[in-house]
């Protein structure tokens, strides 16, 4: 007999999803990139310093007169050494660099945001899809169930033909309806697997990995309206990643305005040059020194592109204000659907329950009814139908409630 798999809980799911998930570390990776990206040095506060080295051999025939006499040298060899040590340390740009290293904190903050934005979309995905797992399973484990229930009624039909009571055409009907449901289940059982394929693959395991999800799809009802909104409010990764982007966008501005003013900056070498030459009237000579200096650069007039792109920089921020208002406006309006379904799914659960308590006690009569014969095939498989859809609407709507449960804590920021 084969083991059954092992159970996976929601919050080992969660677990290995976080982290396992190939795009949740894709994140993490370029929150490490933007991380190493602000620092003093790449802003440009730390001095450049750079050591240069060269060394050349020549081997040279030479001829040449001087004062009446010609001299002839031939495979004169001649060398040349220099090393130099530079530095170069701005000073001043107009405030540029303090610009620069502000929109870099941007840039760490938005891919921070951006991972977290990246964990609470994973968190609500794993939730929604293991809970789409268990109403899968739940209907699959219904129409098994169907399917007893008609192969309850042909040993009723058979048990009737054996006594005469019964008829042929009921008989066939019967495993007719039989051949239905077990077509039904078999799809829905297909369904099953394909769900736990996908599932796998969402938590970067082998699609081959055995696992079987709990029974039961839990519901806070006790989700208050006004907390919500306060929390999207304040905490929805949207929103904060609009208004960040702003603020890189202005401070991108202000970098670019900063090229008006002079650029000072200051440079100073250490240098070592040393050549021989056998062949030229001076044969050694080697010099070293120190030297250092301040530069400044003026601006003056680069044909309107620093204008231009200013102006460009301006338009920029107008369209980020413009997308921060359309993302709080956007939020505003899908909480209030999401608030108003979750209300409504809540309410349906109650109905549904009560349904399907009806139904269960009208198959049961059905039943017995049945056997008796004081009811029609027909009227037998209505009532068969009837809890089936039944049990069907009432997981339906646990789950749609626990997708606007998720939906609604993902869009407040108080899913993780």
């Amino acid at each position: 007999m084969q083991d059954a798999p092992p159970v996976l809980t929601l919050s080992k799911a969660l677990e290995i999803g976080l982290a396992e998930n190939f795009q949740v570390r894709i994140a993490r990776n370029n929150l490490s990139i933007a991380r190493n990206n602000a620092t003093l040095g790449n802003a440009g506060f730390l001095p450049i310093v750079e050591g240069t080295t060269t060394l050349t051999e020549r081997v040279e025939d030479s001829e040449f007169s001087a004062g009446g006499n010609d001299r002839t040298t031939e495979g004169a060899r001649s060398s040349s050494r220099n090393a130099t040590l530079q530095a170069r340390w701005l000073l001043f740009d107009g405030l540029g660099m303090f610009y620069e290293k502000n929109q870099l904190g941007e840039q760490k903050e938005i891919a921070d945001l951006e991972l977290r934005q990246q964990l609470e979309t994973l968190v609500a995905t794993i939730i929604v899809s293991y809970y789409d797992l268990i109403r899968i399973g739940r209907q699959t484990e219904n129409l098994k169930n169907s399917v007893e229930i008609s192969q309850q009624r042909i040993e009723i039909e058979e048990t009737k033909v054996d006594l005469g009571s019964g008829s042929r055409a009921d008989l066939l009907q019967a495993q007719s309806d039989l051949n239905a449901d077990r077509a039904a289940f078999l799809r829905e059982q297909n369904r099953f697997n394909q769900a736990k394929i996908a599932f796998n693959t969402l938590l970067a395991r082998s699609h081959e990995q055995p696992f079987s999800v709990t029974e039961t799809i839990a519901i806070d009802s006790t989700l208050n309206e006004s907390d919500l909104r306060a929390g999207w409010e304040q905490n929805n990764k949207a929103l904060q990643l609009a208004r960040r982007t702003l603020t890189s966008i202005r401070l991108e501005r202000k970098k670019i305005a900063a090229q008006r003013l002079p650029e000072i900056s200051l440079q100073s070498a250490y240098s070592f040059n040393r050549s021989e030459n056998d062949g030229g009237f001076i044969s050694f000579n080697e010099t070293t020194g120190f030297s250092a200096g301040i530069t400044a650069r003026i601006p003056i007039f680069d044909g309107f592109q620093l204008q231009r792109r200013i102006q460009n920089a301006d338009i920029a921020i107008q369209n980020s204000e413009l997308q921060l208002d359309a993302t709080r406006l956007q939020l505003d309006a899908d909480f209030a659907a999401l608030i108003q379904t979750y209300q409504n799914q809540l309410e349906l659960v109650g109905l549904e329950e009560e349904n399907l308590i009806n139904a269960q006690e009208s198959l049961e009569i059905a039943v017995e009814r049945f056997r008796l014969g004081t009811i029609s095939p027909l009227e037998f498989r209505e009532a068969q139908q009837t809890l089936l859809e039944a049990e069907n609407r009432w997981i339906v709507a646990r789950y749609d409630a626990k997708v606007a449960e998720t939906e609604l804590l993902l869009l407040s920021g108080l899913l993780i």
